[in-house]
């Protein structure tokens, strides 16, 4: 008998769950978030909607405006580090923009691959949310990587730049998941477990498929917080150590591992992953990550060690030249603003501007400039033709030079 008023007990406690959750359905709750009432457990408004563009229909949605902002703060820090790392921004820049778009399809095409709901004529349609960031990160390098050798900048010294910078972006990112009500866990009795409409009809939905083993009238984790958090901790542990770094490549390795580890226990927790056969597709990945990285990772400082006369990027000759001519151009610039400063003001004033005009086209002019070019461009190619980069041997880099052979050498001295 008691058995039974439980089970109606809990029957009327799910009505009134349901009833409150269907006339609030924008708001998230935290039943278990203190002991009394407090504004997260009594529930918080959310929108999708960041804002609506006045006198149009569009409308800027939360989860498109925090990945920008998580890829604005990315790049605003990946280009502080470039010149420390022997990068050149200028060059970099191509590699950056095409990386993004390789980010966005990437994203887009790993999560309609692995998901079995989705169709590719839904390709385009990315507002409601649906970019797997394993798919963003492997279309980013790949694109990008491309990119980078075209340009003639080292792969392992920019991932090493970009690695903190992933993390950025996911942190942030990861947010948009909060609004779009999706990225959520299993059941949980902890303070920060969330319970919504969104929620609550996603887990009834896939009832079956979950095992019947989550109950939709249950708080469930908000894994994108533990995600958003992890990646927090690791920008900031990437950050501290970049200058301890011992190889080129060894940031972004120690980034794969620590991702792929809080990942691959965050997705044993969420009821919404892609999945391949039985296997999680991104567990499976994180974990493959986290072993790869750690074996690289040693193998590398084990050679590094070996080789007292290794060389970072920015040590080598190619690096300086390229970063020499882009200190040049900088230079270049500000001279010319200058000038045309004056030129200004002398106009304004009245007084004769030919001289500066005469000068402003001899260092300026389209001739000048054309030449410039020139001379940057054949120096930049002698620098890298002539070897002056011969003695730099990137750990991870296919460019790197095979030691010489005693024949060789013999045939040198000779």
């Amino acid at each position: 008998m008691s058995t039974l008023m439980q089970v109606l007990a809990d029957q009327k406690a799910n009505e009134a769950l349901l009833e409150k959750l269907r006339a609030n359905p924008n708001k998230v709750y935290f039943p278990n978030f203190g002991s009394g009432d407090n504004i997260l457990k009594n529930g918080i408004n959310i929108n999708r909607v960041f804002f609506k563009i006045p006198g149009t229909n569009i409308e800027i949605y939360w989860y498109g405006f925090l990945i920008a902002v998580g890829i604005l703060l990315a790049m605003i820090y990946g280009y502080k580090k470039m010149k420390p790392a022997g990068i050149d921004p200028d060059r970099a820049t191509d590699a950056v923009i095409g990386g993004l778009v390789g980010a966005i399809f990437g994203a887009r095409l790993y999560y309609i691959v692995f998901n079995a709901d989705m169709k590719f004529s839904q390709f385009f349609n990315i507002r409601d949310g649906g970019l797997a960031i394993y798919g963003g990160i492997i279309g980013a390098i790949l694109v990008g990587g491309i990119i980078v050798k075209i340009r003639k900048l080292k792969l392992t010294a920019m991932l090493d730049i970009v690695a903190p910078c992933f993390l950025i972006g996911q942190c942030i990112g990861r947010w948009g998941n909060f609004f779009n009500q999706e990225a959520f866990g299993s059941n949980t009795k902890l303070p920060w477990g969330m319970q919504s409409l969104s929620t609550m009809t996603f887990i009834s939905d896939h009832f079956d498929d979950l095992g019947g083993q989550v109950s939709s009238y249950k708080p469930v984790h908000p894994c994108f917080l533990y995600e958003s958090l992890w990646c927090l901790i690791g920008f900031i542990l990437l950050h501290l150590y970049f200058k301890h770094r011992k190889f080129d490549g060894e940031v972004f390795l120690m980034y794969a591992g620590w991702y792929g580890l809080g990942r691959f226990f965050i997705e044993g927790l969420r009821t919404d992953s892609l999945y391949l056969g039985n296997i999680r597709v991104s567990q499976l990945l994180a974990g493959a990550c986290v072993l790869i990285s750690v074996i690289l990772i040693f193998v590398f400082r084990g050679i590094v060690k070996r080789n007292s006369d290794y060389k970072f990027f920015y040590q080598t000759e190619l690096s300086k030249a390229q970063l020499e001519l882009y200190s040049a151009y900088e230079d270049n610039k500000a001279e010319k603003k200058a000038l045309k400063a004056k030129i200004k003001k002398a106009k304004d004033d009245g007084e004769s501007f030919v001289e500066l005009q005469r000068e402003y086209d001899e260092k300026f002019g389209k001739k000048a400039e054309k030449k410039r070019i020139e001379e940057a461009l054949k120096k930049d190619r002698e620098k890298a033709e002539t070897g002056a980069d011969e003695e730099y041997n990137s750990i991870l880099d296919d460019e790197a030079q095979e030691p010489e052979t005693e024949e060789k050498q013999s045939s040198e001295e000779d």
